[in-house]
């Protein structure tokens, strides 16, 4: 599971991803129900090698839920993903995305006691998550929201992942991308898309200790009370 990562920086999502950056900011680090980069088709028409970048609210928001679901729909499981009511729409349209990030945390047992980490690509390249995309025409304020979630795996037994949240929780890791397997993902049919899902070699991830101070997720998030 992943609830905080940070996002490629702009210069990051035109060097790397072939994209041009969002026109408006958004923070260096992301907590579901912040507003972050993701990258889909420009249309549905596209082919391959298309790609548009836009703000999403991080945590999948369909036509019928309020923004505050965020907070519950940053992964989607790939066992359940098509079934599931929060994400079974746009798994039957196709609403493939990919989230662009520098790095992602998640949190040890190993000490004893909670700690954050964080993982990186090994080469110091930004990573691409395999995702799915939603809007809500009727968004705070009126306007359209976007949204998105992460695609998550199983991960008992990887040798990197396994080591983080609690000792009798399953372990689960991100949908992660070859920069090849891009715009394959994007325009993936829905009968093909398994062949993505499948667990990112450990020695092409970095990982350490990254603890901080308390934090406020809520500031700089549309989920402010």
């Amino acid at each position: 599971m992943c609830a905080n990562y940070r996002p490629s920086t702009r210069d990051e999502l035109q060097q790397r991803f072939g994209v041009a950056a969002p026109d408006s900011e958004y923070k260096a680090e992301a907590f579901p129900g912040y507003m972050a980069p993701m990258i889909r088709p420009p249309r549905t028409d596209s082919v391959p090698g298309d790609r548009a970048c836009a703000l999403g609210m991080f945590g999948m928001v369909p036509h019928w839920a309020e923004p505050k679901l965020a907070r519950q729909t940053y992964n989607a499981r790939t066992e359940t993903v098509a079934t599931k009511p929060s994400f079974r729409n746009a798994w039957k349209r196709r609403q493939f995305c990919v989230i662009p990030l520098h790095a992602f945390y998640e949190p040890s047992y190993e000490t004893g006691k909670v700690e954050r980490w964080e993982i990186a690509g090994a080469e110091g390249a930004p990573l691409g998550i395999a995702g799915l995309w939603d809007i809500k025409q009727e968004g705070p304020n009126g306007l359209p929201l976007l949204s998105f979630t992460m695609l998550t795996i199983n991960a008992d037994g990887h040798p990197l992942m396994q080591r983080f949240h609690k000792p009798d929780d399953e372990k689960r890791m991100l949908v992660i991308l070859d920069p090849e397997q891009i715009d394959e993902w994007l325009h993936c049919p829905l009968e093909e898309a398994e062949r993505f899902f499948v667990r990112y070699p450990a020695e092409r991830l970095v990982a350490a200790a990254a603890p901080v101070g308390a934090r406020k997720p809520a500031q700089g998030s549309l989920l402010d009370p």
